[in-house]
């Protein structure tokens, strides 16, 4: 990769890996620090990366990043000060783009992000499989998961609005 592809990479695919990042983390900061992270190591690595492979890398970097700051962290973090929410499912919701990143928010972390990569990203399976180093079909198996445990949360639109 030269400086040039670099540059076109970082004008390309920042508000793409930023956008995924910052809706597994749910903090601004954290989340640009990941992006900085994960363009820092591609710029250490471009000799060693081809042009056309760059998102790939890059995006695969940042989910690597994204674990390994998410596992350090809940090393560190004490459960005395978080506040229990209670469990409520009312009828009265009437923004269904509330409801579905609520519903986002409830899926373990695998299912989070491998939805996150293909519904909102636009991802194909093989790449999903790349970046998270999972096989095909377990791809596969976390979407249509998720995807269940999305539909059965939300339920009927007839109900939600």
């Amino acid at each position: 990769m030269n400086i040039n592809e670099y540059n076109r990479c970082v004008d390309e695919h920042a508000d793409g890996l930023y956008r995924f990042l910052l809706k597994n983390i749910k903090d601004d900061e954290v989340a640009r620090d990941l992006v900085q992270d994960s363009f820092m190591k591609l710029w250490e690595r471009r000799k060693n990366v081809e042009g056309s492979k760059g998102k790939s890398y890059l995006f695969t970097t940042g989910y690597h990043t994204m674990i390994d700051y998410i596992r350090k962290n809940s090393r560190n973090s004490s459960f005395d000060g978080v506040a229990h929410r209670e469990e409520s499912y009312e009828t009265g919701y009437s923004d269904l783009k509330e409801i579905l990143n609520e519903a986002v928010e409830k899926l373990p972390p695998d299912q989070k992000s491998v939805v996150l990569l293909r519904d909102y990203e636009g991802y194909s399976y093989k790449e999903i499989a790349e970046i998270t180093d999972l096989s095909e079909a377990q791809v596969k198996v976390y979407i249509y998961r998720a995807r269940l445990f999305l539909k059965k949360y939300i339920g009927s639109p007839d109900m939600v609005v």
